[in-house]
């Protein structure tokens, strides 16, 4: 009994926790992986959304440290990228800048979200490595040009039109033998989704459930993704990998500024109180980067190092997640139809 309980603390620690104790120290040894476990990617592709700041750089610089071939990163802020890829050139060398391609893309423009898709499939003949990981954080409800949500359009249904619109890539890819692995970023913050979401309509995303309950829907919407994708398209394609993942308390531009937005006093504990606890960005990326490189299995919920966890009740009902999809179809068919459909693009499911 009191071997469970230290067990789970230190799983605990090793899961939200870094700086102080490292993740790999304080998981079980069956669970135990860090960054240095990465194995050779000579000869792979990546695509990271977000790749050029806080955990997305910390899976940016470990795919170009383990010899990624060609690395895409999709992000919307190009002074962001300037200094990330300066900061690749400087520590990794010119050689290693020149292998990433940045492409600018708000995935809350779900039309600019397809056509970036499509410049990947021209300039590249195979993905590998899809990591979902860009995010809208804790902070106010918005509304998208479409009237959607801010949150769901962009951290869960704008990976989904990138994702459904590489599919073919990623299954030609699959073809070849080659696993072939979709990481998509959850948190343990999809505990904080309403215990009645339903993903029944369009006026039920568009609630004001505030920040924290906010931000946690998404995150159980990227979960229940990553089984949905399990179960439809890992069930025909058994050498593409779907997996959700949870990183951490990170010290990212999250925790330390854009909290503030929404609590301008309450987010100075999270912004300076607790720092000294903080993942650095490279340990937020160590459960990903497990999930983006090593596991063989599919449908799972992997927080750090490489500890399989269940997620919540919500995170674990398969006809929630059955649901949260029918919507997610209808409504970017809905919104996009003069643009996507009209013109010949069908949107591929799976």
């Amino acid at each position: 009994m009191m071997n469970a309980a230290v067990d789970a603390v230190k799983s605990t620690v090793a899961e939200n926790f870094g700086k102080m104790i490292p993740a790999h120290d304080a998981a079980s040894k069956d669970s135990q992986f860090s960054l240095e476990q990465v194995p050779d990617l000579s000869g792979k592709v990546a695509v990271v959304t977000g790749g050029s700041e806080g955990i997305g750089y910390g899976c940016t610089h470990t795919l170009l440290s383990h010899n990624i071939s060609k690395l895409f990163i999709i992000s919307k802020s190009e002074d962001v990228v300037k200094d990330a890829l300066d900061a690749i050139k400087t520590e990794m060398g010119e050689a290693a800048a020149k292998k990433v391609e940045w492409l600018q893309c708000d995935l809350s423009d779900w039309e600019a979200t397809g056509k970036t898709a499509f410049t990947i499939t021209e300039k590249t003949d195979r993905v590998d490595i899809l990591i979902n990981n860009a995010a809208r954080g804790i902070m106010t409800a918005q509304k998208d040009k479409n009237g959607v949500d801010l949150h769901m359009s962009g951290n869960h249904i704008g990976h989904v039109i990138l994702t459904s619109h590489l599919l073919p890539l990623l299954k030609d890819t699959a073809k070849k033998g080659d696993k072939v692995r979709i990481v998509n970023l959850s948190s343990n913050a999809h505990q904080n989704a309403p215990k009645d979401t339903k993903f029944e309509s369009l006026e039920e995303l568009n609630q004001d459930l505030g920040p924290m309950a906010q931000y946690g829907r998404t995150k159980l919407a990227t979960l229940l993704y990553s089984k949905y994708l399990n179960r439809h398209l890992t069930s025909n394609f058994p050498n593409i990998l779907a997996n959700a993942t949870h990183p951490g308390f990170v010290d990212t531009r999250q925790s330390s500024e854009l909290i503030l937005e929404a609590y301008p006093l309450g987010g100075y504990a999270m912004t300076h109180g607790l720092n000294p606890f903080k993942k650095t960005q490279f340990e937020g990326a160590v459960s990903t980067m497990f999930a983006a490189t090593v596991t063989d299995k599919s449908g799972q919920y992997i927080c750090p190092p490489a500890i399989v966890e269940k997620g919540s009740d919500l995170a674990n009902d398969d006809a929630l997640g059955e649901q949260l999809m029918d919507l997610t179809w209808k409504i970017v068919k809905e919104k996009t139809k003069k643009s996507s459909a009209d013109q010949g693009c069908p949107f591929k499911e799976h």
